[in-house]
C-alpha cells in the first residue's frame, strides 16, 4: 500500500513542461552551462591532436593523421615512466596521510563543546587554504632553506645542515607535509556538515548504554557520515594521477626531477616549453583515461561494499 502511494506520488510531468512552468528557476542554469560548455567540453575537441600531427598555424586540429604514434612514443620513453611512478607515489602518499588526518581532525572538532573555541580553531585551520600557492611555495622554501628555522634547529644541536629543497629524497615529505597543512581545515567542512545531520537521539541512546566519547565517535559518528567519507574517497582516488601541478612547478628543480617530476610537469615541459603539443596531448589524454578508470572502479567497489556511491 505504501509502495503504491510512493509510486503514485512520483512526478510524471514531461521535462519540457516542467521547464516551461519553472523557467525562472531553470534560467539560473544558463551561466553554469555556458561555462562548462566553453571551458570544459569545448577544449575536449583538442584531444584529437593526440592522433594527428600538429605543426601550428590555422589548422588547430592537426594536419596529418598519425594514429597511436605518440602513444607508442611516450610508452617507450623512460622519462615518462619516471614521471608516472613519481605521480603515483606522491599522490598515494598524500592520500594515505591526508585522508585519515582530515577525518580525525573533523571528529576532534566535533567533540569541542565551547562554541567560541571551536570557531577559532576552525578559522585558523581554514586560513592556509586561502593563501596563494605562490606564497605557500615561498614559505616552504624559506622554512627548509639552509638559513631557515629547520636548519637553525639542526645547528643548535650541532648537526649538519641539509639542503632539503635540492635533495630528491626529501621532496615527497615536503610535498605531503605542506599539502596536509594547507588543506587540513578546508577538508573538514563536508565532514562537519554531515555530522550535523546525525540524529541526536542516537548519541543519547548510546550515552545511556554507557558509551564513552571514543565509542560515540566510532559507533555513531563515523557510521553516520560513512556515505560522505566514501564519496570524498572516490573523488580523491580519481585524482591519484593528478598531483598539484602548481605546487610542484614552484617547488621542484632539475636536481629533484628524480622524485618530483610528475605527469603534469612532464606534459608542461613537452608541450608548452618544448612545443611538442601532439605528444603532450597524448600523455594528458592517457592520464585522463586512467583517472576515469580509477573513479569508475572505486565507485563500483564502494557501491558494492557500503551501498554509497557517486552514481
Amino acid at each position: 500500500m505504501a509502495a503504491h502511494a510512493r509510486a503514485k506520488a512520483v512526478d510524471t510531468t514531461p521535462l519540457w513542461k516542467h521547464v516551461k512552468k519553472e523557467w525562472k528557476l531553470y534560467s539560473f542554469l544558463i551561466i553554469p552551462v555556458i561555462y562548462f560548455l566553453i571551458f570544459k567540453y569545448a577544449p575536449m575537441l583538442g584531444n584529437i591532436i593526440a592522433f594527428r600531427k600538429y605543426r601550428g598555424g590555422p589548422n588547430i586540429f592537426g594536419s596529418e593523421w598519425v594514429g597511436f604514434t605518440y602513444f607508442e612514443m611516450f610508452m617507450k620513453d623512460p622519462t615518462f615512466w619516471r614521471a608516472f611512478f613519481n605521480d603515483l607515489n606522491l599522490s598515494v602518499s598524500y592520500l594515505l596521510v591526508k585522508f585519515p588526518i582530515t577525518l580525525i581532525f573533523a571528529l576532534l572538532l566535533n567533540e569541542l563543546r565551547r562554541v567560541k573555541w571551536k570557531k577559532f580553531v576552525q578559522t585558523v585551520s581554514y586560513l592556509p587554504h586561502f593563501i596563494s600557492m605562490v606564497i605557500v611555495a615561498g614559505m616552504v622554501k624559506e622554512i627548509v632553506s639552509l638559513t631557515g628555522p629547520i636548519n637553525g634547529v639542526l645547528n643548535s644541536f650541532g648537526l649538519e645542515q641539509i639542503s632539503f629543497i635540492s635533495l630528491p629524497e626529501w621532496f615527497p615529505a615536503i610535498y605531503v607535509t605542506s599539502g596536509v597543512w594547507q588543506s587540513l581545515g578546508w577538508g573538514t567542512i563536508l565532514y562537519l556538515a554531515a555530522m550535523t545531520g546525525i540524529n541526536p537521539a542516537l548519541y543519547e541512546a548510546a550515552k545511556i548504554d554507557g558509551a564513552s566519547r571514543l565509542r560515540l565517535a566510532m559507533h555513531v559518528t563515523i557510521p553516520g557520515i560513512l556515505p560522505t567519507i566514501m564519496v570524498l574517497l572516490i573523488l580523491d582516488i580519481g585524482s591519484i594521477l593528478g598531483s598539484n601541478f602548481e605546487k610542484i612547478l614552484l617547488l621542484y628543480n632539475p636536481l629533484t626531477y628524480e622524485t618530483a617530476d610528475v605527469i603534469s610537469t612532464y606534459v608542461y615541459r613537452m608541450g608548452i616549453t618544448g612545443g611538442n603539443f601532439s605528444y603532450a596531448t597524448a600523455v594528458g589524454l592517457f592520464e585522463g583515461i586512467i583517472g576515469l578508470v580509477l573513479v569508475t572502479t572505486a565507485n563500483a567497489v564502494s557501491k558494492r561494499t557500503t551501498k554509497s556511491s557517486l552514481w
